[in-house]
């Protein structure tokens, strides 16, 4: 299978890369530029909420926050080298909101890796957004790896 991502280094942000789709129709692409890093064993992700996004309140729409949480379970995933392609699946994916997400700041999901077995990734994180590192989500989701070649 042809690694349906591709990874690019963003110009202005060292260390940090795009996570783009090579297929420019597919899902993906409605949330924007997505960027990532590993960090201190901790994925960061994010992403740039802008109108398109917002609900009538001018806030990130709460399906927005999950589709990217989604996305950044499988950044962070491809990050620390335990998925390379687009065959992995979200089984559970459990969220408590905390507060709202602001239009045209950076969300940045930070999530960790519990457990590896031998088809399984357990992960945890949070969304925030600021430099007061603002938290809009917590999450926590089990992902298959897809079967061995």
């Amino acid at each position: 299978m042809t690694d349906p991502f591709v990874d690019l280094l963003v110009a202005d942000q060292p260390g940090w890369l795009e996570w783009r789709p090579s297929d420019p129709t597919r899902f993906n692409t409605l949330m924007g530029a997505i960027t990532w890093r590993i960090e201190d064993g901790t994925a960061r992700v994010r992403m740039t909420p802008e109108h398109r996004h917002s609900n009538v309140r001018d806030a990130v729409h709460g399906g927005v926050t999950l589709a990217f949480i989604d996305i950044a379970l499988f950044a962070a995933a491809r990050g620390f080298g335990l998925v390379t392609a687009g065959t992995a699946v979200t089984l559970g994916l459990d969220t408590q909101f905390i507060g709202e997400g602001r239009i045209g700041e950076p969300l940045e999901a930070q999530v960790e890796l519990l457990r590896e077995t031998g088809r399984l990734l357990f992960l945890r994180g949070l969304v925030v957004q600021g430099e007061d590192t603002h938290r809009v989500a917590a999450f926590s989701a089990t992902i298959r790896k897809p079967p061995r070649a």
